[in-house]
């Protein structure tokens, strides 16, 4: 028998996967930039008619992560993957405040002008942040899912493994002056396995059970905590 715990890091987790899930609304709103081959982050370009939305969405997402990685079981978190998933967080509200300027992949006068350097410094920023942003949930995957209690933890690891390292080639294929190589469909690809596992996470600590006070130090998802 198990004691019932506040569902707070839980709910918050969701909620973020929710917050993090916004671009699938490109399906209902005319934003007029093609999915296979635009950047996720273009929809938030300033000269974007719903860059407001799209950004407020991404705050939203980074600071419920953050509130989440707070407020997670300090017994069954290993220290890496709570500080993993506050970095996630964290350049995810920051990338939500250095937007681009303009869409490089379908504005050509945009583009010239990130070949020429001359866009506003928010472009590099935006890049650095987003950098992190993904290095910091690949490395709470990689230490949260060597003991993760839902199945599908391993396979979501290896396709965002997957993703990036296609949404990486498609991005240095377009520098090069190649075709993108489906570069907006490897990104969406990309952050929509990262909000599906955050929303897998928030299901598995509300199944995990309370250990006891005197219990060792453990990690929140052990295969032997899970109950059917």
């Amino acid at each position: 028998m198990t004691t019932p715990r506040p569902p707070t890091a839980a709910t918050l987790l969701a909620l973020a996967a929710l917050a993090y899930s916004a671009w699938t609304l490109e399906a209902l709103l005319p934003t007029s930039l093609p999915p296979a081959t635009a950047y996720v982050s273009e929809l938030a370009a300033t000269d974007q008619p719903y860059s407001t939305l799209f950004r407020t969405t991404d705050l939203l997402a980074g600071v419920l992560v953050c509130a989440a990685a707070a407020t997670l079981p300090a017994r069954r978190t290993p220290p890496t993957a709570r500080a993993a998933l506050l970095l996630f967080g964290a350049a995810t509200a920051v990338d939500s405040r250095l937007p681009l300027s303009c869409t490089p992949t379908t504005d050509p006068v945009c583009a010239a002008r990130e070949t020429a350097a001359v866009v506003p410094w928010t472009h590099s920023a935006h890049t650095v942040s987003s950098t992190v942003a993904v290095c910091g949930i690949l490395l709470a995957m990689l230490t949260l899912t060597r003991t993760a209690a839902f199945p599908a933890a391993h396979a979501l690891l290896a396709l965002e493994l997957a993703a990036t390292l296609w949404t990486l080639a498609a991005i240095a294929a377009l520098e090069t002056g190649h075709d993108g190589w489906g570069v907006g469909i490897a990104q969406r690809l990309q952050v929509g396995v990262i909000a599906i596992w955050l929303g897998a996470l928030a299901v598995s600590l509300l199944r995990a059970p309370t250990p006891p006070p005197d219990a060792p130090l453990d990690t929140p998802l052990r295969r032997a905590d899970v109950r059917p």
